[in-house]
C-alpha cells in the first residue's frame, strides 16, 4: 500500500512538471547559464543582438563571486554566433565596465573588430581601462553625456620579478593596446600616450579620466547620445550593408529620407 502511494505521487510530480514545460513559455535565456552556449542570449527586433559588458572582464582568473563580471568565455561564443546567424543582421555593445584582464578584454575587441556584421557601441555609466578598446572596436560608438572612460597605463597583478624583461613585456603589453585604440578610432597616438601618462589629475594613480563630450573631442567617440541615437545608426548601417550587398546606390534608395 505505502509502495503505491509512493508511486501514485511520483506519477502525479512527472505530470505537473510534463505540463509546466509545455504550457511555460520560451524565455530568451536570460540567465547567465545560457550564456556559455553558443546561442545568442538576447535579440532585440528580431535582427539585433545585445551584448553587454558590465562589472569587471574577467579573465584567467575567477574573481570573487561578489565581483559583477563579464567572462571572455562567455562573450566569445556569443559573438561567434552572432557573426554565423542569419538571423542577426547588426550588433548592439552596450558598455559600463571597470576594465579587467587586458588579454581578454582585447580578444573581445579583435573579435568584435573582425565582424562582418554592423556593429555600434554606447558607453553607459563607465567604460574604463581595457573598456576603452572594446568600445572603439565597433563601427561606431556612441557615449552618454555623463559617462567617462578612464585612461591609463596596464598594471601587473601578483608578484613581478623586478627584472629589465618584466618592464620590456609590460611595455609591448600597453604598446598593443595603444595600437588598437589608435587603428580603431580617431585618436592620434601621441595624445593617447599623453592621456595615459598624465600625472596631473589623479592622487593615486596617472592617467586621464575623459567624460562624455571630451571623449568625443579626443576622438575615441563618434558623438554623445544613447540607445535611440545608438539604434538608429545601426539600423542605417545595416541598411546601407544590406544596400551593398544587393548591388543598390545608397544614394538611390529611400529617397526623400533624411540620413
Amino acid at each position: 500500500m505505502r509502495m503505491d502511494a509512493k508511486s501514485a505521487y511520483k506519477a502525479v510530480m512527472q505530470s505537473a512538471a510534463q505540463n509546466a514545460e509545455t504550457e511555460a513559455p520560451k524565455e530568451t535565456a536570460s540567465s547567465a547559464d545560457s550564456l556559455g552556449t553558443s546561442e545568442p542570449a538576447a535579440v532585440i527586433t528580431g535582427d539585433i543582438y545585445c551584448l553587454t559588458v558590465i562589472g569587471q572582464i574577467e579573465g584567467h582568473m575567477v574573481l570573487p563571486p561578489q565581483n559583477k563580471t563579464t567572462k571572455y568565455e562567455h562573450v566569445i561564443p556569443q559573438l561567434v554566433a552572432v557573426e554565423e546567424s542569419e538571423k542577426i543582421d547588426g550588433l548592439l555593445i552596450i558598455l559600463n565596465t571597470v576594465g579587467g584582464d587586458v588579454e581578454a578584454g582585447l580578444a573581445i575587441a579583435e573579435l568584435v573588430a573582425s565582424m562582418s556584421k554592423p556593429k555600434v557601441s554606447i558607453v553607459l555609466g563607465g567604460g574604463h581601462s581595457i573598456g576603452v578598446p572594446i568600445a572603439v572596436a565597433a563601427d561606431y560608438t556612441f557615449i552618454a553625456e555623463s559617462a567617462s572612460m578612464t585612461i591609463h597605463p596596464i598594471r601587473l597583478n601578483g608578484l613581478v620579478i623586478g627584472v629589465q624583461q618584466s618592464f620590456e613585456y609590460l611595455e609591448k603589453m600597453q604598446d598593443r593596446v595603444i595600437r588598437f585604440v589608435v587603428e580603431h578610432s580617431r585618436i592620434s597616438e601621441d595624445m593617447f600616450r599623453h592621456l595615459m601618462l598624465n600625472t596631473g589629475e589623479m592622487a593615486k594613480d596617472i592617467g586621464t579620466t575623459v567624460v562624455g563630450r571630451d571623449a568625443v573631442k579626443y576622438g575615441l567617440c563618434d558623438a554623445v547620445g544613447g540607445l535611440g541615437h545608438a539604434m538608429r545608426k545601426l539600423k542605417e548601417l545595416i541598411r546601407e550593408r544590406k544596400e551593398m550587398e544587393q548591388g543598390v546606390p545608397l544614394h538611390a534608395a529611400r529617397p526623400g529620407v533624411i540620413q
